[in-house]
């Protein structure tokens, strides 16, 4: 399928080619084609179209309140929730070790929710079903092969011969990112040798719209509520005991998936099969080159334990569209070096700061020496009574 025309790709520069389609490269292009932008998305394949018909996606987000409003004001939210997400407005954490648990509460932060989890598949063909009556001019399938810098634009040369030619890049192509590699931008972090197994799961007892987290010696496991009844599985793992749960034939899989967690929802009666994918840290060393950006996975990716990384990628899109907007309306160029500097230096500080924030309490949840399980332990009772505290993490896992 493509659905841009062939004089678009040959004709007159536009402002703006988003390069990935995932929900925050669509939601990028559909943000700044709202904001007045030129704007083309270029994707290699089009999204699995999304149907209330089929077995729900599993892979889903949590997508917190700074993301639903972006959705909101994209005129999308609506279509999204109304499908298939499940809101929720609780989340209870436990430690396997020591037993000490940490609760937030929409109500005490004077909220309805905490959020909603929702399938990736659904935001992302939602997004894609507005973009074109947005204006976007939407290329699929498109590959960019090479990509020429000059003084006042960039030319894009893709797979298939064609050319265009923009003011702004803007690489959303995932942690892998080639573009990311084609600007020459390196990236640091590291390996968890772990995998996620992921799958949806019935349970004996409800859900409770409660985001249910207990870290185990091996990683956190995550029972998150589906609007169908079920309860999602993110389940982090060594790469070896991964495998072998993955392996594993069902009644053995629901046994040891009760048991790790603790059968809070009581006895597991059923999952969907069953997948998995690599877990790591990885951050851009910077977000910007010249007429160049990174957003979303391309620029961070983030373990899965607080549920953040799309979160982090929609509020890159906030950050730039509201940059490079009033970078236009005062009558500068938008893609000039030192505006997307000032959106790579906050969100390059903010990523940051999320992302081993992340990785500092997996490190402390791997503790296993008794004195520091102890030590642990106590902290989590603490913090669980220090309210304001409690209330400023939920706010900033909010994204208010």
């Amino acid at each position: 399928m493509r659905s841009a025309p062939a004089n678009l790709r040959r004709g007159p520069a536009l402002d703006i080619a988003v390069v990935g389609g995932g929900m925050v490269g669509a939601a990028a292009a559909l943000a700044l084609s709202r904001a007045g932008f030129s704007t083309a998305l270029l994707e290699a394949r089009p999204p699995t179209p999304w149907s209330p018909t089929d077995e729900v996606d599993p892979r889903v987000v949590g997508l917190a309140p700074s993301s639903i409003a972006l959705l909101d004001e994209l005129d999308v939210w609506t279509s999204i929730r109304d499908a298939r997400a499940c809101p929720y407005a609780h989340m209870h954490v436990w430690d396997a070790e020591n037993g000490a648990a940490i609760d937030f509460d929409a109500a005490d932060e004077g909220r309805d929710l905490l959020g909603y989890i929702v399938e990736n598949n659904l935001v992302q063909w939602t997004l894609w079903q507005s973009i074109e009556a947005a204006g976007v001019r939407r290329m699929c399938p498109a590959t960019v092969k090479d990509f020429d810098t000059r003084s006042d634009r960039i030319a894009l040369e893709l797979a298939d011969g064609d050319s265009v030619s923009v003011r702004l890049l803007i690489a959303t192509d995932g942690a892998g990112s080639p573009l990311r590699e084609l600007a020459g931008i390196a990236t640091h972090g590291r390996d968890y040798a772990q995998r996620a197994v992921v799958a949806h799961v019935t349970t004996e007892r409800a859900h409770a719209h409660t985001a249910w987290q207990r870290f185990l010696p091996t990683g956190p496991l995550a029972l998150l509520p589906l609007a169908d009844g079920r309860s999602s599985v993110v389940w982090s793992l060594p790469e070896a005991e991964a495998r072998r749960v993955h392996a594993l034939d069902d009644q053995a899989f629901l046994h040891e998936l009760g048991v790790a967690s603790d059968f809070r929802l009581g006895r597991i009666t059923a999952s969907t099969p069953r997948a998995a994918f690599p877990l790591k840290l990885q951050l851009a060393d910077t977000y910007q080159a010249e007429r160049f950006v990174l957003l979303g996975d391309a620029a961070h990716t983030v373990h899965p334990l607080a549920g953040q990384g799309v979160n982090l990628g929609l509020r890159d899109v906030v950050e730039l569209r509201d940059t490079l907007v009033v970078a236009r309306d005062a009558g500068r160029d938008f893609a000039a070096a030192h505006v997307l500097r000032r959106y790579a230096r906050r969100r390059l500080s903010a990523d940051t700061l999320d992302a081993y924030g992340f990785d500092a309490l997996a490190r402390i949840y791997a503790w296993q020496a008794s004195p520091l399980v102890a030590m642990r332990g106590l902290g989590v009772r603490v913090l669980d009574r220090l309210v304001p505290l409690k209330r400023r993490i939920a706010a900033h896992a909010a994204g208010l």
